[in-house]
């Protein structure tokens, strides 16, 4: 399986890999879920390589390190995804 940081490298700089729709499954530690959100609304912060932000509904800016990433789906199709350690 290819590491999330280069999967989403690749999302992010690749022009032919990146057409069509991708989505982005984070665990969240607070709802205790994953939560999937639209790549396009993920930012990556300069100095900071192995985590993105994202503004969640209610308005606060999360800090997501890609450990957390559970999934990764294009056009509705999963083609990354990590089970957590004993599940």
């Amino acid at each position: 399986m290819q590491p999330i940081h280069k999967l989403l490298s690749r999302i992010r700089w690749d022009p032919r890999f990146r057409a069509g729709r991708f989505d982005v499954g984070y665990f969240d530690r607070l709802d205790r879920r994953v939560i999937t959100v639209p790549f396009e609304s993920l930012r990556f912060p300069v100095g900071t390589p192995a985590m993105f932000e994202i503004w969640d509904d209610d308005g606060t800016l999360r800090r997501i390190p890609f450990h957390r990433v559970r999934r990764v789906m294009r056009d509705g199709r999963v083609i990354w995804e990590r089970h957590p350690v004993g599940g």
